[in-house]
């Protein structure tokens, strides 16, 4: 029960942290301006509407009884006089007149209430009023005889004026401080949403610029750890690159030598198969220096991908390779890399396939592709398997193909560079299906 509703609230209530802080200092002024305008309504307001009605409606009976006792017309007309100058009342006496039939009592309205209250418990049920034709006035009607005794008077006599300044002094207070929450709770959270953005931008390989920690303390330390952890890590990436042209350059002289000397063996049927095994190694190293240096410098643009899918088929003319686009796909990506991955895995499903169709469809958070081959495929249990750098299957997708397990490594390390995922499935072609999610 309570984790259910646990979940019910959670759904409910906001996601961002701003509006969730906001909640925490917007609902303990909100639920206090209610519980005091509760309580003032209670024991101040409805307790002074009940004594200024009761004392309205005893002067009314007053006045009533009074009339109803003086027989002289002129003593009558000067009792009417006194009472309109004396109590701001206007009283006339409707001759031949009766009851309006229509009801104009509000039942939600405390004024009204206690008005009917009272003079029910006065007049029963000869009596008529209207609180909301005029807006100053209440229209009071008395039957009187064979006619109406009407009295206006003023709201102001049974409804307290400090109804409205209360509501005001209670309103503006409330609004000026939730003002003042928005405008520190901006300036608190936007420190935590620029160094998510930076997070995320250094997660997806981009270049992070313009970073400058700002805001509270903690929040400050955060940002200066994760520059200095951003730092570290480009610092270990590009070592890692300069240590690998450094090999680059040691390994391919001595390769250079070994093909020179080769060259002039007179067993050419050994020559050759050295030639083979050095060739493979060259391809090798060719293949781990990519696979190392793939995030090197290139800055993230806004493109089609659709572009960039038909700009890496090209390339490959006479085989038998179909695109389905579904519109335009604008992303911010690396080109270069992006090309490089796709090169990678039409490579690889042409070396063990002959037709490759390719599906590209954008969602509401992600762009999909779908790249299918009518292979031999691979069995399930191997789909992470052969994401890992230079693993290699023999058994169903051919030992004797060129290549060292390294196209799959690249096109994951790639796409997960840029905060997306690759996964694998049994292709509707019958071989392998990758399928490449990468986030808008």
């Amino acid at each position: 029960m309570l984790y259910g509703l646990n979940n019910i609230i959670k759904k409910i209530l906001p996601k961002g942290l701003f509006y969730r802080s906001l909640i925490i200092v917007a609902a303990p002024i909100i639920l206090l301006q209610i519980i005091i305008t509760v309580v003032f309504f209670d024991s101040l307001w409805i307790k002074a509407n009940k004594g200024m009605t009761k004392s309205l409606v005893g002067e009314v009976e007053t006045l009533y009884d009074v009339y109803k006792t003086q027989q002289d017309q002129k003593h009558k007309e000067t009792l009417i006089a006194i009472y309109n100058k004396n109590f701001n009342l206007t009283v006339a006496l409707k001759e031949n007149e009766i009851l309006p039939k229509e009801k104009t009592e509000r039942w939600f309205s405390p004024i009204d209430r206690s008005l009917r209250r009272e003079l029910k418990s006065v007049f029963g049920t000869s009596y008529w009023f209207d609180t909301t034709t005029y807006k100053e006035k209440v229209d009071l009607r008395i039957k009187y005889k064979s006619g109406v005794l009407q009295i206006f008077f003023p709201k102001e006599k049974i409804a307290p004026s400090s109804a409205r300044i209360f509501a005001l002094w209670v309103t503006l207070p409330g609004l000026f401080l939730i003002t003042i929450a928005i405008i520190f709770l901006k300036n608190q959270t936007r420190p935590i949403v620029n160094l998510a953005r930076a997070a995320e931008s250094f997660g997806k390989g981009e270049f992070v610029k313009g970073f400058r920690p700002s805001g509270a303390r903690e929040i400050r330390q955060a940002a200066y750890e994760f520059d200095k952890m951003r730092k570290r890590i480009m610092i270990h990436l590009n070592q890692r690159s300069e240590m690998l042209s450094g090999i680059s350059h040691d390994l391919r002289t001595p390769l250079t030598r070994l093909k020179l000397q080769l060259a002039l063996l007179k067993q050419q049927e050994l020559a050759k198969k050295m030639g083979d095994d050095i060739e493979e190694m060259e391809r090798m190293l060719n293949e781990y220096l990519e696979f190392s240096r793939h995030q090197k410098t290139e800055e993230t643009e806004k493109v089609d991908l659709d572009n960039i899918i038909k700009d890496v088929v090209k390339k490959y003319e006479g085989k038998q390779i179909s695109i389905s686009i579904d519109g335009i796909c604008e992303i911010n990506i690396r080109p270069n890399s992006i090309k490089r991955c796709l090169t990678n895995l039409i490579d690889n499903s042409l070396s063990y396939g002959k037709k490759v169709e390719i599906l590209s469809k954008k969602t509401l958070q992600n762009i999909l592709i779908f790249i299918d081959d009518d292979g031999p495929g691979i069995p399930e249990s191997e789909y992470q398997n052969v994401i890992k750098p230079f693993y290699r299957i023999d058994k169903s997708r051919g030992q004797n193909k060129s290549g060292v397990g390294l196209g799959m490594s690249i096109a994951n390390d790639i796409i997960r560079s840029h905060g997306g995922n690759i996964s694998l499935e049994k292709s509707i072609l019958g071989g392998l299906r990758v399928k490449i999610s990468l986030p808008l």
